[in-house]
């Protein structure tokens, strides 16, 4: 009798959870779908319209903003729909595996949509912030829809997944990811499939993002400039014209020293090309998996969780970006650094200092600011084996007392030498390369002055714009950005974390920190986050004794979970984020943006056949390869082998003496009238034409217009 009354107690509340969970949803995405800010958080403006429409809604305009006008209800059967369906098939499984009853089975699936209840937080939250007239958390929650959402979906699937198990498996996550009773053998084979599995899942990566980088080219939508002049610096290099582009005049170590691509070299004699780039560093940032998986399973124990560690690191969205940038600079140098770190920080947890060592210095050679990462690394390693000196006090003589003093001066070490090497490369080194021009990117920071003196001035000596211009709606975006995909579990190794506190404040003050980590400049932070996420995932259980310790009192119908299920959650909770983190805001397949027809970054706007592509060959067989071309960005690429190859835009470059015009030696003009940002539609456009009629000629068109040849007379 007592038992039957507690199941239907747990029903009643369960069934609540649900209908509670379902109104959470409905109202969320009734405000969701009114403003453009949230809508477009999830969905391109035509998609939004269409879902709005098919909803029975409107779109109107309301003071010269765009708003969508959506009834409660049909929300509300839509998400009933799908709660029904999930707490359906969760139910049977539940029944099916632990010979449950039906009531039992629907109560214990049904308390999973107590994580839907989040994303009526974030609604409830606006709703406070707009009463209390706090415009900058109203601001911070306009732009963060989509994490609240991730956030409540992942914990949903968690949820069900774990209640939904069978008998047994939740004794699956020690060492081998087999039963503790297994035999040695039968551990060593769990190893060793797992990092099969991970092997299958790092190939699946390179396939699709090598397909992806490849159509690109083929359509012509590969910028030049910070993307297929890294593969020039390669061909002039082994051609003898030095370490350049003819994007502008000097030798690159005027703008970055960066060389990490030069290991490259040797596979671009045999290929040479850029396809051979795009296929390099996909499979340089898929390698990145086999390091996490490692320190994972050294901090868990767990092959299994190695596996779903991996995982996540693959659909982590910020990684998508470092392999195709939202402005669809699909190669970058910097892309390099995030395999190296991670071995890095592999061998430092393992104690191999020497082979740290080496894989740090090959990866400060993707970028000379990346010794702010190496800066406080080196603190982190100092401050680690000093606490650990402490903490063992007094300490016996020998070996582990020698080993901690290294640590202790290597860190230090390498906090000098990350300070030391940042200031030679921005004071002397790439100044002395640029002949003494301004750094180039001194520009990212507009708001702190024109100069590196400024900046640096600013930032230091003024606190109030520092901080206003730190702690801002846009910080907290590129925050959630890095950590909600990987379900916040970075934040149970702080120290580790910690490591990448500089660069991240660093960018936040940039003006590309409003789009989040869409750019190549969070590179070495990806490594930063799943170092700590691997360390902090076996974590999880130990946090959880902590936090339960200062719990008095608990609700009755909860069972408290042991720490190896709150560690076997937190596993879990990583790909998850990641997962549906990666629906909202990766440009992959595994994103809505992928299939959504409206996205710029959709299949049918970039990867579908795209006829000006067609055309191309026509124009390049009018060009010989000792020519001089001067050429509009996306086709600017396919010249890099040709005598020299400039760039035909507006962009005043120093070898033409900051003038608007072509360099004085260009044999031949090629203009696409059709890509992206194109200007010019016509011949009698282009300005060689209207200003040197007498100096150029125009070729005959065999394209439909897709292009625009001169040749000088």
């Amino acid at each position: 009798m007592n038992s039957s009354l507690t199941v239907s107690r747990r029903l009643t509340v369960s069934i609540l959870c649900v209908f509670g969970g379902i109104a959470a949803q409905a109202l969320s995405w009734q405000t969701i779908l009114t403003f453009d800010t949230t809508a477009t958080c999830f969905l391109s403006r035509e998609l939004w319209q269409s879902i709005v429409e098919f909803l029975g809604g409107r779109m109107s305009i309301s003071d010269g903003v765009i708003v969508g006008e959506v009834d409660f209800l049909p929300l509300f059967g839509l998400w009933s729909l799908a709660a029904g369906i999930s707490w359906s098939l969760a139910a049977r499984l539940i029944r099916q595996h632990h010979r449950s009853t039906w009531n039992d089975s629907f109560a214990t699936s049904g308390f999973a949509f107590g994580w839907w209840w989040l994303i009526g937080a974030w609604e409830l939250v606006g709703i406070l912030a707009f009463f209390f007239g706090w415009p900058s958390l109203v601001q911070l929650l306009r732009i963060t829809p989509q994490f609240w959402q991730a956030t409540a979906l992942a914990g949903w699937l968690v949820h069900l997944f774990a209640v939904s198990r069978r008998r047994g498996e939740q004794h699956r996550d020690n060492a081998s990811g087999l039963p503790s009773n297994s035999p040695l053998f039968a551990t060593f084979v769990s190893r060793h499939s797992s990092l099969k599995s991970v092997t299958v899942l790092i190939a699946i990566y390179i396939v699709v993002f090598t397909a992806m980088n490849w159509r690109l080219w083929f359509n012509l939508r590969i910028p030049h400039g910070d993307s297929a002049m890294y593969e020039e610096h390669l061909w002039n290099l082994w051609h003898g014209h030095g370490f350049r582009s003819y994007l502008d005049q000097g030798l690159f170590l005027g703008e970055h020293i960066q060389v990490i691509h030069l290991l490259l070299l040797p596979l671009h004699l045999l290929w040479p090309s850029h396809l051979l780039m795009e296929l390099c560093e996909s499979t340089a940032l898929a390698l990145g998996a086999i390091p996490i998986f490692r320190m994972t399973q050294r901090s868990t124990g767990s092959a299994r969780a190695g596996l779903l560690m991996a995982a996540a690191y693959l659909l982590y969205f910020p990684l998508h970006f470092l392999d195709i940038e939202i402005d669809l600079k699909t190669f970058r140098p910097e892309s390099f650094c995030v395999p190296f770190f991670l071995f890095a920080f592999e061998a430092l947890e393992e104690g191999r200092l020497r082979r740290t060592l080496i894989l740090l210095a090959i990866a400060l050679s993707a970028k000379e600011d990346y010794s702010i990462i190496i800066a406080p690394l080196g603190v982190w390693i100092a401050a680690t084996a000093w606490f650990q000196k402490r903490a063992t006090t007094p300490l016996p003589k020998g070996e582990a007392d020698r080993a901690t003093q290294r640590r202790m001066i290597l860190g230090l070490c390498l906090a000098v030498f990350g300070v030391v090497y940042l200031l030679l490369a921005i004071l002397v080194v790439i100044p002395w390369f640029r002949g003494g021009a301004e750094l180039h990117y001194v520009r990212y920071f507009p708001k702190f002055g024109s100069s590196m003196g400024e900046v640096a001035k600013n930032m230091l000596t003024n606190p109030s714009l520092l901080f206003g211009e730190l702690l801002t709606a846009k910080t907290a975006l590129y925050a959630l950005s890095l950590l909600a995909p990987v379900g916040f579990v970075a934040l149970l190794s702080p120290g580790r974390l910690a490591v990448g506190l500089p660069l991240f404040g660093i960018l936040c003050l940039s003006e590309f920190s409003g789009d989040g980590p869409r750019h190549h400049f969070h590179a070495p932070l990806v490594p930063v986050v799943f170092w700590a996420t691997a360390i902090g995932v076996g974590r999880a259980g130990r946090v959880f004794e902590k936090l339960r310790s200062l719990i008095t009192l608990s609700p009755p119908h909860l069972v408290t979970p042991s720490p190896t299920a709150a560690d076997s959650v937190a596993r879990q909770f990583v790909w998850a984020s990641a997962f549906t983190s990666g629906l909202f805001l990766s440009l992959s397949p595994a994103g809505i943006a992928f299939w959504d027809a409206g996205s710029s970054m959709s299949l049918w706007r970039l990867y579908a056949h795209d006829p000006r592509a067609d055309h191309f060959p026509k124009v390049i067989a009018k060009i010989p390869r000792e020519s001089r071309v001067a050429s509009t960005d996306f086709v600017h690429p396919r010249f890099t082998h040709h005598e020299r190859s400039y760039d035909y835009s507006h962009y005043r470059r120093r070898i033409t003496g900051y003038e608007d015009r072509v360099p004085d030696d260009t044999d031949f003009i090629v203009i696409d009238t059709r890509h992206p940002y194109s200007g010019l539609k016509s011949p009698d456009q282009v300005r060689e034409l209207q200003t040197e009629p007498d100096r150029w000629e125009l070729l005959s068109d065999e394209t439909d217009g897709d292009f625009i040849v001169l040749r000088r007379k």
